[in-house]
């Protein structure tokens, strides 16, 4: 089967191509020895099948990233039979340089020039000919998020004569003398290496350390006094270091390209991207406006999933007690009628019915991903995480783990500073994931009916508040420094693609879906089995070992309002998957009175004080044990991993604590 990997900068229309390509038929998991999401799907082009890999976004194949590293590794080791390079129209200038790395590393490149429908409302006029004879490779012109030129595309991509472009980069005499000498010396000292010698020639230049430890350079005495001695001729030469002035050439070299097949109107109109721009990104209105598009959907996550949710209960409800009814007129066992109407329909049921609101949820937060409104405001935060000594980036990491803490944690490795990445991971876990929706749902649903949204935002924007408060601690005392500028690129805004957005909500739903199946049953089989014994006395009492594991931990929180043996319980079993603190509280109330649901089983425990505690606490304390895993990965420390699980759980103590007392003194019940 033939290989195509897809490759290309960030905001280039990429995910919407391999959507297209693959269809349903992909898969979503981890590069091999990383965490890094993999991407793989399955193209049928009449009557054939091709892999297809989606590579990371990225600007350039250098060393600066994990992604760097992972997309230029494949192409390298892996060696697929063709390259998709997703070029933006509206932007080849930059886009091109991963083009020529491309090219220079000896792949068979076929350049899907993307957006072309945004090039032309830019007036920007391709001579898409001209650009293919000077890059000595196909181009195909496409707008993907309608569905024009894939064809085309995948005709180019599937031809068996696909050849590497002959373009040769001149980087001066000075320098192609240093990189043949390099070149000879690797070829001639180098026995293991399946790199070819004069592009590590180049990397060496670059300074590049992954394909320094690969060709044991530090070991090779001569090899590197050679280089060192590259490193000085050149800078004594052309008057700066090698690493520039490689990328110097490649800039000259497209700046030439794009001269001669590129036109643009000498003034651009002021497109509708920018008039937006001007109020959502205005350094007064920005942050207001991010806040007030959040409150609006959560409150339309409740509106419209309201309905949805009601019927799901009753479907759940209805097929609880069919299948009650069933297992008591066969004759089934007691043990197993217990175990299926308290594991089952009242502790896994509980989480699953609040799906549709998570739908909804994740279906309005795709439409803002795919407008390119998301990509603002990490730009209009940006200002206030420097003015707290935290990079731009960190709160890019934030957004992503507003779908799970796990894949925000590894996007902190796009932060360049020790520092800056090691206080973005720290305060990560603060950011409220999905997983602990459920939670929030359902004592919103119990106790604040007239201030749903509200509620929801106050507990996002709050874990976003804490988590801002602990970055500026962190930057004082643990990592001390200055911060790294932030640089972003802002993508145009474009109308939504409802496939897109259908599919995020779908994954979204599905990776619920198999967590609940996979995590959440099984601890549930325990929890069950741990409320029933010792056998003899009253299941899900306190006397069960399930109420003596919870009455232990209960006295941690008679402060913050909710010192029973059933809350700590939850929460403890909290810390394996967030989910679960709902399945728990829905398995115990479920087998104390049957039929009652477990929304109305915590009005008679609870207060609206103690509610709002509880799910304070569980927006703040320590992570799950897949987040705690991703932080042990990406810091390579045991030690900073305890600190996380530590340090959560005291912040989120404190802070439940003051909101009930606080509350308290102010009167509120």
């Amino acid at each position: 089967m033939k290989t195509i990997a897809l490759a290309g900068n960030p905001n280039c229309g990429k995910t919407s191509l391999f959507n297209i390509l693959t269809k349903a038929r992909q898969h979503v998991g981890n590069w091999p020895g990383v965490t890094v999401e993999k991407k793989e799907g399955i193209l049928k082009y009449e009557g054939n099948e091709y892999k297809i890999v989606d590579l990371p976004g990225t600007y350039s194949l250098g060393a600066y990233s994990e992604d760097e590293v992972i997309a230029r590794n494949y192409i390298v080791k892996d060696n697929p039979d063709v390259v998709i390079n997703v070029i933006d129209a509206t932007n080849i200038e930059r886009n091109l340089y991963l083009t020529l790395q491309l090219i220079e590393m000896g792949a068979k490149v076929v350049i899907a020039l993307n957006m072309m429908d945004e090039a032309e409302s830019k007036e920007i006029s391709i001579k898409i000919k001209e650009l293919s004879k000077k890059l000595g490779i196909d181009v195909i012109p496409t707008v993907a998020v309608k569905n024009k030129g894939i064809d085309n595309l995948i005709k180019a991509s599937i031809k068996d004569n696909i050849n590497t472009s002959n373009i040769k980069i001149n980087y001066g005499e000075d320098i192609n003398k240093e990189l043949e000498g390099l070149a000879k010396s690797i070829k001639k000292n180098v026995k293991d290496s399946t790199l070819s010698s004069k592009w590590a020639a180049l990397k060496l230049l670059e300074n590049d350390s992954h394909i320094k430890r690969e060709l044991n350079i530090d070991e090779d005495d001569k090899l590197k006094k050679q280089l060192e001695g590259c490193y000085k001729g050149i800078e004594e030469k052309v008057g700066f270091e090698p690493e520039m002035a490689i990328v110097n050439e490649r800039y000259s070299v497209i700046s030439e390209i794009v001269s001669d097949t590129v036109t643009r109107k000498e003034q651009s109109k002021e497109t509708v991207s920018d008039k937006i721009d001007k109020v959502v990104t205005n350094k007064f209105l920005g942050i207001p406006i991010f806040g007030l598009i959040m409150y609006l959907l959560y409150q339309i996550t409740f509106t419209v999933g309201a309905g949805i949710q009601d019927w799901t209960d009753g479907l759940i409800a209805s097929l609880g007690a069919s299948t009650g009814a069933f297992l008591t007129n066969t004759g089934a066992p007691e043990v197993l009628s217990s175990f299926v109407s308290d594991a089952i329909f009242g502790g896994l049921a509980a989480v699953i019915a609040f799906l549709p609101l998570i739908m909804v949820m994740y279906f309005l937060i795709g439409i803002l991903e795919d407008s390119g409104y998301m990509a603002r405001a990490a730009y209009v935060m940006d200002k206030l995480m420097r003015a707290l000594g935290l990079h731009g980036k960190t709160f890019v990491s934030m957004l992503v783990s507003i779908g799970c803490n796990v894949p925000g944690i590894m996007a902190t490795r796009t932060l360049e500073n020790k520092k800056d990445r090691m206080i973005a991971i720290l305060i990560n876990p603060f950011i409220s994931c999905g997983a602990r929706l459920p939670v929030y749902l359902l004592f919103i649903t119990a106790f604040f009916e007239k201030n749903q949204a509200l509620i929801l935002f106050g507990l996002y924007a709050g874990g976003l508040l804490v988590a801002l408060l602990m970055g500026k601690i962190f930057s004082k005392t643990l990592f001390k420094g200055e911060p790294s500028y932030f640089v972003m690129e802002l993508p145009s805004y474009k109308v939504p693609s409802i496939k897109n957005v259908v599919m995020l909500m779908w994954d979204k739903a599905g990776a619920f879906i198999k967590k609940a199946g996979k995590v959440i049953l099984p601890v549930m089989v325990v929890l069950w089995a741990l409320s029933n014994f010792p056998l003899g006395v009253e299941p899900n009492s306190e006397e069960s070992l399930l109420g003596i594991i919870g009455g232990f931990f209960a006295p941690l929180f008679t402060l913050a309002g909710f010192g029973t043996w059933q809350a700590g319980i939850s929460l403890i079993t909290g810390i394996l998957a967030k989910e679960t603190v709902v399945a728990t509280m829905g398995l115990i109330y479920a087998g104390v009175e049957e039929g009652v649901a477990v929304t109305t089983a915590i009005q008679s425990i609870f207060t609206p004080l103690s509610a709002l505690s509880f799910m304070v606490m569980s927006l703040l304390y320590t992570p799950c044990l897949v987040a705690l895993g991703a932080v042990k990965r990406e810091t390579n420390s045991w030690k900073w991993t305890l600190f996380t699980a530590v340090y959560t759980f005291v912040v989120a103590w404190i802070a439940a604590v003051l909101v009930y007392q606080v509350g308290l003194l102010l009167g509120f019940k």
